[in-house]
């Protein structure tokens, strides 16, 4: 007899034993056929969409697809009570014969499911039945969400092998280095600034899904070509570009936040705020010094020029130009530290500010604090686009915004930037929280290679994010060289 449930094959994913038998029977038998029929998991859920036969059998079934468009179709369902597929042809209600003898749902319940012992595969505790169900219906939503996906563009080959699991649609992950054949209704997934000219303007005007890092992302800069841990997949625009909403701008300004939703968010901002992480940071944030002793302490994080959220729209052109409005609004009362963005001070991108430039407007260049613990000391932040705004409100710091984030105009910041009028609503740092970090990004798992909730990377981040592997490793040392060679023709 076998269980019910499975964890998909995730490429690259390294999954520890969910099911073992034991299981007590417990769990309301209602209830867990209504989980199963209403998230539409057990069996090889993952697989292809088939069209099946009205009476189905044993004989019948078409191997390896997706079970529930087949019981959809089916009139009804005959098969040996020891396959797990009679479970979900009682689930889905439909007429079911058992060829080795009569129906019994509670034999069938406890043989498939309940008599098992369900373990989380993050964590290895023991789970129970209904957990179980709600696990594998969280992969299938993702799975199904990849389904009309017909290419993957512009993906660096070093992303791949974090990004083919948050992408996969259960067959595979189309990577692509041309421009495929496409039916005008395909989905392609891009990473659009490695995108080539021609593969843009092939693209043009298609419905096409963004995908960018997450603000969780890594312990490392993407810039070494530390893979991802976390991305974003928005269907209507990039959440950094305020010409147009994007999905995380609707969610925003349209979903419901329950109670418990809200609950899990203040729950993970309390998490993230005791692991120190920030974008590209882990670890609990130093207790540091004020420089400036009584003076009102100002951070003023620099980003990468060329960086699509700040050419988008709305953000301000420079560094440069940045800190002249933040020392122009705060007055030389204020003691002004400056960060320099770690991709632009690792070499790699645009957006270095000369040091005598510097001076005239900030009392303190700050190239080694982690983001976390210069939030935690400064009394407030002016930021043109960058997620340290987000951060800096997760801890709750004053935010004063000149460009347009996907944070910026729901009641939390102070907006010096054009924010759209389409943004009505007002949000709690809670409904924030839940919306940018619990429901629109995806996040995986460093240990299994599994999707995964939000909770679990940043339980892996705020402990000892595992080490990249040897060439992963020799990677990122090639691209710290090189960084530091541009360093010294750029001066």
């Amino acid at each position: 007899m076998a269980p019910v449930l499975a964890i998909p094959p995730f490429p690259g994913a390294r999954p520890p034993v969910f099911a073992t038998p034991g299981g007590n029977g417990a769990g309301d038998p209602d209830q867990l056929l209504a989980a199963l029929a209403r998230l539409r998991v057990g069996g090889r859920y993952w697989g292809p969409v088939q069209a099946g036969p009205s009476r189905l059998t044993a004989a019948n079934w078409p191997a390896g697809a997706d079970p529930w468009p087949l019981l959809e179709g089916a009139e009804a369902v005959a098969l040996p009570a020891g396959d797990p597929r009679a479970l979900l042809a009682l689930a889905a209600g439909k007429p079911l014969t058992t060829t080795d003898g009569p129906v019994d749902p509670a034999t069938l319940i406890r043989t498939h499911l309940t008599g098992w012992l369900w373990h989380d595969p993050f964590s290895g505790d023991v789970i129970s039945a209904l957990q179980a169900i709600e696990l594998c219906g969280f992969w299938r939503g993702l799975i199904d969400s990849n389904r009309g996906i017909a290419a993957a563009l512009g993906f660096a080959y070093w992303k791949r092998p974090t990004v083919a699991p948050l992408l996969w649609n259960g067959q595979e992950t189309l990577f692509r280095r041309g421009m495929p054949a496409l039916a005008p209704d395909d989905l392609v997934a891009v990473w659009r600034s490695r995108l080539s000219s021609a593969q843009a303007e092939a693209l043009a005007g298609r419905p096409v899904l963004e995908v960018e890092d997450g603000f969780l992302r890594s312990a490392g800069l993407g810039a070494d070509c530390v893979p991802p841990l976390s991305i974003i997949v928005d269907g209507q625009g990039a959440h950094f570009d305020p010409t147009q909403p994007s999905d995380l701008e609707i969610l925003l300004q349209t979903r419901v936040f329950s109670a418990d939703l809200r609950n899990r968010a203040q729950q993970l901002r309390a998490a993230i705020i005791a692991g120190g992480l920030s974008k590209y940071e882990a670890g609990p944030a130093p207790a540091l010094p004020r420089p400036g002793g009584t003076r009102r302490h100002v951070l003023v994080p620099g980003q990468v020029e060329d960086d699509r959220a700040v050419t988008s729209g709305g953000a301000l052109p420079s560094n440069l130009k940045l800190l002249r409005r933040a020392r122009a609004e705060v007055g030389d009362a204020a003691f002004l530290i400056y960060k320099p963005h770690p991709d632009v001070l690792a070499g790699h991108r645009k957006g270095l500010v000369a040091a005598a430039q510097v001076a005239g407007l900030a009392d303190q260049i700050e190239t080694t604090a982690p983001m976390a613990g210069l939030i935690a000391m400064v009394d407030e932040l002016h930021v043109n686009s960058s997620l340290a705004g987000f951060e800096a409100l997760l801890r709750g710091k004053p935010v004063t915004v000149h460009g347009v984030p996907f944070y910026a105009g729901w009641g939390l910041t102070t907006d010096r930037g054009p924010v759209p009028a389409r943004r009505t609503a007002r949000r709690t740092l809670d409904e924030l929280v839940a919306a940018a970090y619990l429901l629109y990004p995806r996040y995986l798992d460093p240990v299994t290679g599994l999707p995964c909730p939000a909770e679990v990377l940043v339980q892996r981040l705020a402990g000892a994010p595992p080490p990249l592997d040897a060439g992963a490793a020799a990677v990122v040392a090639l691209r710290r060289a090189t960084g530091r060679v541009r360093r010294v023709l750029r001066r």
